[in-house]
């Protein structure tokens, strides 16, 4: 049922909600402590409509839809809420972190696996800040949208967002690439990073596409910060090889590819969702710009460079040791939990459905997305679903947030037994006659 009440949410999310309640505090002179309290307690409650609306089984996560959807909130002041109520999106980012830190099951340990990833969604119009043609990848083409950058962790048992920043196009801005507020993704990559490292997580590697990979500046940067990383590079990057003990060659890197013959490949079976045979080869190399050697890596789903119709080039600058074929591929493969990540906050928490413009606005609902997909994560990882709400394993994102909405729907219809009126007036508000 799509209707819900916040009276009649679950008591875990009270008890989770109620981590957040600092992030709402006001310090205020004492004339005015009777309008502050006023302020936190309505903070608070919009807090609460917000995160239990993107939870809840609706299918359109926008502000009309949760308000609509939702007995007892009103509109107006769920948009207040998103749009002018004075807190920190960044302030309730950090309690939500440090929630994840302090419990054995959820910290994040080190040397977990960085992934930088921007994502994008189609938006309408040209009002909404950061909006422009660019690439969105849902959609594998230019189109008008706007675009994240995102910093998700991967420690091999679950998949974490930690930071976001928007990207404004240039044709978003007054002045373009001119403008104090235009910067670039790497740039905005870099500044998610150390929001990263000043929280002392240490990363045991940075895995990038070929969008970031491909840029030197950005992997020297990475470097200055003593930060491995495994990235994509484009066809066409050009390095030097030792071709004999004292001639080296400068050649481009898919021209390299095509001379390696097939015994040179080491053959892979990937045990993915969908099993997958690659053929590696990996290599020493220089790069301008780039002091000392790195090793580079060709992966092709082919046997021979004439046969393959999907080849990807890849840098490290991982010891060389470690780096093998396996390596390559297994460790890079984890970016797909980024994707896996898009897919559920975008097709079940509404990470892309808003009705707001402002910079300000949208990075609030990101970052109530994030929320809601924490507490999701928070309660799969410790169990607590599990034994309350459901009859089996909760091994996925998905499998966890349909028990959650079990408890949502069946406490929901408790209420309703004895708030008939209630809901009937509700119904009735909507244009319905409810019997």
């Amino acid at each position: 049922m799509k209707e819900t009440t916040p009276s009649a949410m679950p008591p875990c999310f009270e008890k989770w909600c109620q981590r957040f309640d600092e992030a709402f505090m006001h310090k205020a002179r004492k004339t005015r402590r009777t309008e502050s309290s006023v302020r936190q307690i309505l903070q608070k409650r919009g807090f609460r409509h917000y995160l239990g609306g993107l939870l809840g089984e609706s299918e359109r996560k926008n502000l009309s839809q949760i308000a609509s959807n939702t007995i007892g909130v009103e509109y107006h002041q769920l948009h207040h809420f998103l749009t002018e109520a004075p807190w920190s999106d960044s302030k309730v980012n950090e309690l939500r972190l440090e929630i994840m830190s302090k419990c054995s099951q959820t910290r994040i340990s080190r040397g977990f696996s960085l992934i930088i990833d921007d994502s994008g969604h189609r938006t309408r119009g040209n009002f909404t800040d950061g909006v422009g043609r660019q690439y969105i990848g849902e959609i594998g083409k230019t189109d008008n949208g706007i675009v994240v950058v995102t910093t998700p962790k991967y420690d091999g048992r679950k998949s974490l967002p930690l930071y976001l920043e928007l990207y404004q196009h240039a044709n978003s801005l007054p002045s373009g690439k001119q403008d104090p507020e235009f910067e670039k993704k790497t740039e905005l990559a870099l500044k998610l990073i150390d929001r990263t490292l000043s929280r002392k997580y240490q990363p045991g590697i940075v895995i990038i596409d070929a969008g970031y990979g491909n840029n030197t500046s950005f992997l020297l940067a990475l470097e200055n910060r003593q930060l491995k990383y495994l990235g994509g590079i484009a066809k066409n990057r050009k390095l030097t090889i030792n071709v004999s003990e004292n001639i080296q060659q400068t050649i481009r890197i898919d021209e390299l590819a095509q001379s390696i013959p097939e015994e040179g490949f080491t053959k892979i079976e990937l045990k993915l969702d969908k099993p997958k045979t690659v053929w590696v080869v990996t290599r020493e190399i220089e790069i301008s710009q780039l002091k000392g050697k790195r090793n580079i890596a060709i992966v092709m789903n082919a046997a021979t460079f004439s046969e393959a119709t999907d080849i990807d080039y890849f840098i490290t600058n991982f010891y060389t040791s470690i780096v093998t074929p396996e390596w390559i591929v297994k460790t890079y493969s984890q970016i797909n939990w980024v994707e896996v990540f898009y897919r559920e906050a975008k097709g079940w928490l509404g990470l892309k459905e808003y009705q707001v413009r402002d910079k300000r606005s949208l990075l609030r609902h990101f970052i109530l997305v994030f929320c809601a997909y924490t507490f999701i994560l928070w309660h799969q990882m410790t169990g607590g679903l599990r034994r309350r709400w459901a009859s089996k394993p909760l091994n996925t994102f998905t499998e966890a947030l349909e028990a959650f909405r079990t408890a949502i729907s069946f406490r929901f219809f408790d209420w309703l037994t004895h708030n008939r009126d209630v809901f009937a007036a509700y119904k009735a508000s909507l244009g319905f006659i409810w019997a």
